[in-house]
């Protein structure tokens, strides 16, 4: 039985080699349908030609699909010319000059007909002692702050279903991101959260926190689905560091990445 079993792999190996010398996403989808386990199938990635989509749609296709995280990443990675992790790198790839591994821009984008359109971000303005004052002079350290964001509503307006792509920095986790609820005054938005991470935090600036949760995709990359009860309003995610702390991106310093939900 076992031998019946390896003959059985090995033919599939062959088969998909022969049909398909470069191989693409559907050759890593049908090696994952075909119960091939995940080393043989990064195997299979380092050594042959590739020719893969790699896309954010073409990525959480293939989470989707099944197709394990090491397999995903090391897909994008051949796509750029590197090596895959885990694997010896043929002579020829390791005397290649090295390429840069694709990026993709940091930020949120929200899913409208069947594309990820960016969140445009939007400037915060910090409150501390009474003053507002520019992110860069804040210099408060845990503790609860108020924010407000010029205007009545936001440029981004979304409807269910209320599906996000989180792209974020290096090393950052999707739990450092906050979700929040504005509230209108006047001709600004406001709310209150906290500084130095949400752990700890007093129901006053628990207020307008939006408990969510994120799914990992890829790296540095977390898919947001929102309940279709949230109801109408104005939200944004904060993203780490939008309160000065460093160590973070700056492009990200006193950004929110505002929208408002219709029905």
């Amino acid at each position: 039985m076992l031998k019946t079993k390896l003959a059985s792999v090995f033919c599939a190996i062959c088969l998909i080699a022969a049909a398909q010398e470069t191989l693409t996403n559907d050759s890593i989808l049908k090696m994952v349908k075909a119960g091939l386990g995940e080393s043989i199938i990064l195997s299979m990635v380092a050594q042959s030609p590739g020719k893969y989509n790699t896309s954010i749609d073409d990525l959480i296709a293939l989470k989707k699909a099944g197709v394990p995280e090491k397999v995903v990443a090391a897909m994008v990675s051949k796509g750029a010319g590197g090596a895959v992790a885990g694997t010896a790198a043929p002579a020829a790839a390791a005397e290649a000059p090295a390429k840069a591994a694709p990026t993709l821009e940091i930020g949120v984008y929200f899913k409208k007909n069947g594309e990820w359109t960016e969140v445009l971000p939007e400037v915060v303005n910090w409150k501390t002692g009474g003053t507002i004052k520019s992110l860069a002079s804040a210099g408060v350290v845990k503790k609860d702050v108020n924010g407000n964001i010029n205007g009545p509503t936001s440029r981004n307006t979304v409807k269910g279903p209320l599906e996000f792509l989180i792209v974020s920095t290096e090393g950052t986790s999707i739990t450092e991101y906050q979700l929040i609820r504005l509230r209108l005054n006047k001709d600004y938005r406001e709310f209150r959260t906290v500084t130095g991470g949400i752990m700890n935090q007093q129901s006053g600036a628990m207020r307008d926190l939006v408990p969510f949760e994120g799914k990992k995709l890829a790296p540095r990359q977390f898919e947001v689905v929102l309940p279709a009860t949230l109801g109408a309003g104005e939200y944004g995610f904060l993203a780490p560091g939008a309160m000065g702390s460093s160590g973070n991106s700056a492009a990200q310093i006193g950004k929110m990445y505002t929208f408002r939900i219709i029905e």
